[in-house]
This record gives C-alpha cells, sequence and structure tokens, in this order.
C-alpha cells in the first residue's frame, strides 16, 4: 500500500492547516493510500547552517527535524501544509524543509505538494515558496483545480471555503492517481550535478 506523509507547519495543532490537510488525507484515504499526519508542534526547529556533516540525516539531533525524515523516507509521497506568516511559510515548517533536504532525505520521484491557508492575501507567494524546493531535489509536483490554497482566519474557518475544500480534493485524487501511475523503480538516469557558478 502506497504512503503519504502529511507534514502539519502550523503551531496551531488543529487548526485550519491540520483541516485542509486533513481533507486530502480523507480523500487519499478513499482512494486506498495510508497516510499520517505529523505535526511539526511548537518547539523551536533550528535552520540549516549548512556545515555539510550530513549522512542523510541532520548533523543537529535537538528537534523533530531527523524524525521526520525517517517518516519522509518510508513514504511514497509528501504534502506539506503552512499558514501564512506576513506572506510567507511559517518560519519553523521552511527550516524543516530545508534540513529534511539538504540532509539527503529520499525524495528522487516521490510527488509532493504545498498548501497555504490564510486570512485574506499572500497565500499564493508562501505556497509557491514551500514549493520550490521540491522542484530541486526530483520530487514531481501535485496538481490541482487551482493553487492549493484554503482561506480561513479562526481555527474552523477553513470548513467554510467550499471551493478551497474542493480543491484540497482534487490535490488528493490527483496525488493517488500519480502515485498509482509512477513507477520509481525506473527512474531517469540522472546526470551528475555540474555546479556552474558566476564568479570565477
Amino acid at each position: 500500500m502506497k504512503k503519504v506523509l502529511l507534514i502539519n507547519g502550523s503551531p496551531r495543532q488543529n487548526g485550519n492547516t491540520h483541516l485542509a490537510l486533513e481533507e486530502v488525507a480523507k480523500t487519499l484515504q478513499r482512494q486506498g493510500v495510508e497516510t499520517e499526519i505529523a505535526w511539526i508542534g511548537v518547539k523551536p526547529v533550528r535552520g540549516c547552517i549548512a556545515c555539510g556533516n550530513c549522512d542523510g540525516h541532520c548533523a543537529f539531533d535537538d528537534d523533530i527535524c531527523n524524525a521526520m525524515i525517517d517518516k519522509l523516507n518510508a513514504a511514497d509521497g509528501l504534502v506539506v501544509g503552512t499558514p501564512t506568516y506576513y506572506g510567507t511559510p511559517n518560519g519553523s515548517v521552511l527550516n524543516l524543509i530545508h534540513r529534511m533536504l539538504y540532509a539527503g532525505a529520499q525524495t528522487d520521484g516521490k510527488p509532493a505538494a504545498a498548501i497555504a491557508v490564510c486570512r485574506r492575501g499572500g497565500a499564493t507567494a508562501a505556497f509557491q515558496s514551500l514549493q520550490m524546493p521540491f522542484q530541486m531535489v526530483n520530487m514531481p509536483l501535485v496538481t490541482s483545480q487551482y493553487w492549493n490554497i484554503v482561506y480561513g482566519r479562526t481555527e474552523g474557518d477553513v470548513a467554510l471555503d467550499a471551493e478551497g475544500l474542493q480543491t484540497m480534493r482534487t490535490l488528493g485524487n490527483n496525488m493517488a492517481w500519480m502515485l498509482k501511475s509512477l513507477d520509481r523503480n525506473s527512474l531517469p538516469d540522472r546526470e551528475p550535478w555540474n555546479p556552474t557558478h558566476f564568479i570565477r
């Protein structure tokens, strides 16, 4: 059975970000896909310092990063949800994603999606910021009928965003379809990375 890890990047465990992820998870489950919603919690998540001491896990083991890497390595797909703060994702979840990917979490060929939740504006910028790292580690992006955005201010408001919830269900169905269609055992050959710097 395929499995999708959904990361709740909000400090509010059962807020609007959770409701959006839950809508995706329920849709995936109806399609026969196992799900896990993992909450980042309220403790600090340190930023990446590019120390280069990773070995598939972050050299720092004093927060949730390595546990989340293990969860992602065991999953076939990823959905990350965030509230929108000043037009950007929650800093803690962005720190987490940066460190997971830099440390070498297993991502190649795993479908991924970002979800942004906001009161009014800034969600498209937050959505784009959270989604961009996936494109750099060979994770196919899962689309929907609109950008993966839902609206709500106070806890539970997202339940009133009919189009937003439909967008989440379409995302879930598209993720399930992609998981069933992709064969990660026959990934394309990868050329060795050729980093080109503009200052010589």
